[in-house]
């Protein structure tokens, strides 16, 4: 399958592909410590990301590929899938966003802090794909919100479910907020910076 196809194409048949592809790879996973299931976040993701770059003279054109990509971004770091197959399926530039959007592709993956400042470095990078930078913040929106939420209504046990405590969990989100206000600023990137200030105000911080 080529990369050549209209925007409008791809947001009908492509996604659906892509849909049943993620729907597949990612199995009967769920959201961390929830019974929802994980491709409720790969829609919600997507529907963040068609609607930044659908606004985005410099992206409206590659809407259809960002929203394929959106879908798929956590299928290699978090799956069986691979880059390869990725590209086989739905195209190299889909494939690409993919890979950049993953922050570890070893099994066991290197240690959390390790992983997470590598990442923030890659989004730094000035030649970085914009299309990259609309996907990641895509996915960050969402994780944010979701914490922040699970704030509201857990308080502090929230912080039990991942992987590195509240003092990593609030330096990760406010790095990122950083990095995307000054990498993809507008809307997305203001609504992610008022996310983690929720989050920190929350947390006492």
């Amino acid at each position: 399958m080529t990369d050549s196809a209209s925007p409008g194409s791809i947001l009908g048949q492509r996604l659906s592909e892509a849909l049943e592809f993620a729907r597949v790879a990612h199995g009967g996973q769920l959201r961390k410590e929830t019974p929802i299931p994980y491709v409720s976040h790969l829609l919600v993701v997507a529907g963040y990301a068609i609607e930044d770059a659908a606004t985005d003279p410099a992206l409206h054109h590659r809407t259809g590929v960002i929203a394929v990509a959106a879908l798929l971004h956590d299928a290699v770091e978090d799956t069986e899938a691979t880059v390869a197959t990725v590209a086989a399926d739905f195209g190299d530039e889909v494939a690409g966003i993919v890979a950049s959007c993953s922050d570890a592709f070893d099994t066991p993956k290197p240690p959390w802090r390790q992983r997470k400042e590598t990442y923030l470095a890659h989004l730094s990078e000035p030649d970085l794909d914009d299309a990259v930078l609309c996907v990641a913040l895509a996915d960050k929106r969402h994780n944010s919100r979701c914490v922040l939420e699970d704030l509201r209504t857990h308080g502090a046990s929230t912080w039990d479910r991942f992987t590195v405590g509240s003092d990593e969990q609030l330096w990760w989100y406010g790095s990122l907020a950083d990095v995307f206000l000054e990498r993809r600023p507008g809307p997305a990137a203001d609504e992610l910076a008022r996310t983690v200030a929720a989050i920190r105000e929350l947390a006492g911080t």
